[in-house]
């Protein structure tokens, strides 16, 4: 027999602004900061996009490190794209993890299964020394976890030669699409294959740099490497 018990769920989180509400398939809309986190802190590139003063849109590829209520990115001091965020032009960062392909009965409902973020705001060049630095060990360490203590720090020169953005996690939004194909109800009929071929990303065996000193071996984090959240 089965007991009725009063269960209070959490109301669904509000998107932070209509910009980043999702429209399209909206029930895969997601604007609570754990999932937005956990989609940042997986992701290995971000495309960071703006539009310059000729009002010409430009999307680059960026490693990028969430700490805390911020994103960071880094790029030469001469890029296009950091002298505009710099002088406070708007910026659109989307990162993407796909889980896997979606093979449907008809050529139209085709998808993948996927989980996306985007943020929208604007930049805030980091001048201090101290935080430039953490931000690049953040950067580091969200690419290979461990390797910041191991490796010669930026020198003073590297620093004055490298932007370094700090864009705030205020107004983001993730995607989400899990499941099976979605097919038109006459199509069930059909003798196709349907169904989803997982994705994921793996490392493989580390290849040392010919000019490695002999006897140097590779750390645990680089045999061992696995990317946060990854099965």
């Amino acid at each position: 027999m089965a007991v009725e018990t009063n269960v209070t769920r959490a109301a669904p989180a509000p998107p932070p602004s209509e910009r980043v509400r999702v429209r399209r398939k909206r029930e895969r809309g997601r604007y609570e900061r754990e999932a937005i986190d956990a989609i940042l802190d997986e992701a290995l590139i971000a495309h960071l996009g703006i539009v310059d003063e000729q009002g010409q849109p430009f999307v680059v590829p960026v490693l990028h490190a969430r700490d805390g209520e911020v994103v960071y990115c880094h790029g030469s001091l001469a890029s296009r794209t950091m002298r505009a965020l710099a002088s406070g032009a708007p910026a659109c960062l989307t990162v993407s993890l796909i889980d896997g392909l979606v093979l449907a009965r008809s050529a139209m409902h085709h998808s993948a299964n996927y989980r996306s973020v985007m943020l929208l705001g604007r930049a805030r060049a980091i001048e201090d020394e101290g935080e430039k630095r953490r931000a690049l060990q953040a950067i580091v360490e969200h690419i290979v976890p461990g390797r910041w203590h191991d490796v010669r720090p930026p020198s003073v020169k590297e620093l004055a030669a490298t932007a370094v953005l700090a864009i705030p996690i205020e107004e983001a939004s993730a995607k989400v699409r899990t499941g099976g194909p979605i097919d038109d109800e006459d199509d069930y009929t059909l003798e196709v294959w349907a169904g989803v071929i997982p994705l994921a990303s793996s490392a493989g065996e580390p290849q040392p740099d010919e000019r490695l000193l002999a006897g140097v071996a590779p750390p645990p984090y680089a045999l061992a490497y696995r990317r946060p959240g990854a099965a």
